[in-house]
């Protein structure tokens, strides 16, 4: 018989996917208008289940229209369940959700729809191993994305860790069972992809051939600093997040923080403090960009007297990129210069480790040079990371030459 013909109930349709038919409870679109969310449930993990199934559909659309009565109840009460705990993880003032970087509150935004939609109604103290299993199973659709589910479960964590922070009956327990579950659980695995400095130089000349020395000089950059890409580029915040910035998007009511022309001194040495390790170490990183043959080529195209506020400012709109933007640009000029559809912009931080681990460069000033949190007090000086800056420079440069590739020219 028919999945269709065997459950039947309100809001629940059946969509065809490539391994088959799945269940999918769909809200109104009228509601949906007007601002109801979830959307969208996957119900694929009751898809044996039909009473379960029926039973589910009819919680959701009894949800969806106390909620149209106007209903919207308090987002700080916590019931027990798995859509309070996340509601309360949003809203609660002192919860670390708010202190999220803009680069995280997409996908954490993103699975938090998703969580609320799938097991909402859940109770906190009814949720055992053998559940996040299952629910791993439906999140990664079978195995083909674990990072997906990898995510998913990361988002439910942090809220239950929260959840202990306010004593909230059950988070205890919920958060050290899916500690244990996810040991028994299969891992994303470690990006290896790496590109080399002629690769860098073919994508550095794609984009100066498409009128862009701005991607140009980012992609040298991150590949020769090993600056992170959103430090590069920068980060949109909303307004009324981060700190103080005069680089604003009135539009999209947004202010950019990022690497600027007045974080490199006369000297051409680069002193930044990266976003991620602001909050943690203070960790700031030093760089002498004489000693980054591509850079140096890139800033012949940047004169003195432009050299002013972010580094990286789109040649189309005059502010800075969004995330998405540029790496729709990355995409055009990595294929247009023959790299691997697997090698992301984000990669290239980690090309230039690895170029400098591969040049012989000690582990020691590779972390130093990354500014990686696990570093010793000595490290808080200038000089001990600018030597090391220097020292993993001169591997990396001596590689080159050995291996005929030189620096590369953009144009």
């Amino acid at each position: 018989m028919e999945d269709e013909e065997q459950v039947k109930a309100a809001g629940l349709k059946w969509m065809k996917r490539a391994t088959g038919k799945v269940p999918v409870w769909v809200a109104d679109e009228d509601d949906v208008k007007a601002g109801y969310i979830p959307k969208t449930v996957n119900l694929q993990y009751l898809v044996d289940q039909p009473e379960m199934l029926k039973a589910k559909c009819d919680s959701l659309q009894a949800e969806m229209l106390l909620w149209r009565t106007g209903h919207r109840g308090d987002p700080l009460h916590f019931d027990g369940t798995v859509k309070s705990l996340l509601s309360i993880y949003e809203t609660h003032k002192r919860s670390p959700y708010h202190k999220l970087k803009p680069g995280s509150l997409v996908p954490y935004n993103h699975y938090l729809k998703n969580l609320r939609g799938h097991i909402g109604p859940v109770r906190i103290d009814d949720i055992s191993g053998v559940d996040l299993m299952e629910w791993h199973d439906v999140w990664s659709e079978n195995g083909l994305h674990v990072a997906a589910a990898t995510t998913a479960r990361a988002v439910l964590l942090a809220a239950t860790s929260f959840g202990i922070m306010l004593r909230l009956p059950g988070c205890a327990a919920l958060n050290v069972i899916m500690r244990e579950t996810t040991k028994a659980l299969p891992h994303p695995k470690p990006r290896k992809q790496s590109a080399t400095a002629a690769q860098i130089t073919a994508a550095r000349s794609a984009a100066h051939s498409k009128g862009r020395p701005s991607s140009a000089l980012a992609y040298a950059l991150c590949f020769e600093t090993t600056l992170r890409l959103w430090d590069v580029i920068g980060q949109w915040w909303p307004m009324d997040q981060g700190g103080i910035s005069e680089v604003l998007d009135a539009e999209r009511e947004t202010k950019w923080f990022g690497l600027r022309w007045e974080d490199i001194d006369p000297d051409l040495v680069l002193r930044y403090m990266p976003s991620k390790t602001a909050d943690r170490s203070g960790a700031e990183i030093s760089y002498s960009l004489k000693k980054a043959p591509m850079v140096m080529e890139e800033l012949k195209h940047w004169p003195v007297e432009l050299r002013r506020g972010p580094v990286i400012v789109s040649e189309e709109t005059g502010i800075p990129y969004r995330a998405k933007i540029f790496g729709q640009r990355w995409t055009v000029d990595r294929k247009a210069a023959g790299l691997p559809a697997a090698l992301w912009a984000r990669d290239l931080r980690a090309s230039g480790i690895t170029e400098g681990r591969a040049s012989n460069a000690s582990l020691d000033d590779a972390r130093k040079v990354a500014g990686h949190s696990d570093i010793s007090t000595t490290e808080k000086y200038d000089r001990a990371v600018l030597e090391a800056a220097d020292r993993f420079a001169d591997a990396r440069i001596k590689r080159r030459e050995q291996s005929g590739n030189g620096s590369g020219n953009g144009r």
